[in-house]
């Protein structure tokens, strides 16, 4: 399964530029317009789109609406809900958070279909397609920026759609006895610094529990036992 973005009759070229932008930060390359505006290489879609000026953009397919309904599983998305069951057209939806898991066992190829600024997908337009998906946001002032909306729902389906991000892999823990070393350390300053005897069990215990939720790296319970050491020997030097 694929997962493709088309964008209805956007009005401003900038906004199909930050849609292409955000494809292209969350794995996405299939864009299609259905009568888009003129794309002009030295206007505002291309100045908005970052790398994607360089094959998102440029391999963008003009197409038709009900080209989209035929190809692809198609996923609305719309600010108003009407969520009542006796309006059928905009009910049930699902948030963008919810949209991944939805399309996780999806075997058809997708495409997630953004309307215009002003008034979005029509009830038509939405009736026709498979799935809707909305944002929540104020009750007060639930309509986002076309641009903005799409980066949220692309964000969310990251799961489905880039492989691997640029944050690291999970960070290694230091083994067990390095983080008995730090804790011995710092009884050795307890000690040190004559902490009252009666208290040192339950500072211990205090230090031991900031210390399990930091899931100190080996690096850092290295340089925790450097300074407990060193601060250990400061207050209380040699004879």
């Amino acid at each position: 399964m694929s997962i493709a973005v088309a964008v209805v009759g956007a009005e401003t070229p900038g906004n199909v530029g930050t849609i292409a932008r955000a494809m292209k930060n969350f794995g996405l390359t299939e864009l299609y317009l259905v009568d888009p505006p003129d794309l002009d290489p030295d206007g505002e879609a291309y100045g908005f789109a970052g790398q994607a000026r360089e094959d998102v953009l440029p391999n963008a397919t003009e197409t038709t609406f009900d080209a989209l309904v035929e190809r692809f599983h198609t996923v609305g998305t719309t600010a108003v809900t009407n969520e009542d069951a006796r309006k059928h057209v905009r009910y049930p939806f699902r948030t963008p958070a919810e949209l991944s898991d939805s399309l996780a066992d999806v075997e058809t190829d997708t495409c997630v279909v953004f309307g215009r600024e002003r008034v979005g997908l029509t009830n038509e337009e939405l009736a026709r397609l498979d799935e809707v998906v909305s944002i929540p946001a104020s009750g007060e002032y639930p309509v986002l920026n076309l641009g903005q909306a799409a980066t949220i729902v692309l964000y969310e389906l990251r799961e489905l759609t880039v492989e691997e991000t640029q944050h690291p892999d999970a960070i290694e823990r230091a083994p067990e006895p390095e983080i008995d070393g730090v804790h011995e350390q710092f009884a050795a300053l307890l000690a040190a610094i004559n902490h009252p005897e009666g208290k040192r069990a339950k500072t211990e215990r205090l230090f031991r529990r900031v210390v399990g939720r930091a899931h100190l790296t080996p690096r850092e319970a290295r340089t925790l036992r450097g300074v407990l050491r060193r601060a250990s020997e400061y207050a209380s030097p040699p004879e």
